[in-house]
């Protein structure tokens, strides 16, 4: 059976690339739109994000400031990455929700199947990209 597809949101911010940049690459960033974390911008660096389903385990896979970072998050397969591209005072950024599986696999912290796990988390990342992130960047 075929994968699902990536969730993936394109948005632009009225807000200049190196803001989006530390809003999306610090913990303290991290925090004010998503969840609490001991992220940093470390290659390899092993940190947790505090989801609703309790601590999830994440490492950082890529840092290249200010265009793209990527990580793991929880133990399922997912890997998140934020696209940033410099459009002068805007910056037009990417979430790509990579990694999942067929639709009918079973997502263990949840009991779920990876379907319905990410139609809710398509909603979810709209409302964290679309409303939370941009209300932090364009303040």
């Amino acid at each position: 059976m075929k994968a699902l597809e990536d969730i993936k949101q394109t948005v632009i911010f009225e807000a200049h690339i190196q803001k989006v940049w530390d809003t999306v690459s610090t913990s303290e960033g991290i925090e004010s739109w998503f969840m609490p974390n001991d992220f940093q911008p470390i290659v390899g660096h092993e940190f947790h994000v505090q989801s609703p389903f309790g601590p999830s385990p994440c490492k950082v896979l890529e840092v290249d400031e200010p265009n793209k970072l990527s990580f793991s998050w929880d133990t399922d397969g997912w890997i998140i990455s934020f696209l940033l591209k410099d459009l002068g005072n805007k910056t037009e950024f990417t979430l790509i929700h990579s990694g999942w599986k067929s639709p009918d696999t079973i997502v263990p912290k949840s009991g779920e199947k990876n379907s319905i796990i990410r139609e809710r988390m398509d909603n979810g990342w709209v409302e964290l990209v679309n409303k939370r992130l941009r209300k932090v960047v364009e303040a």
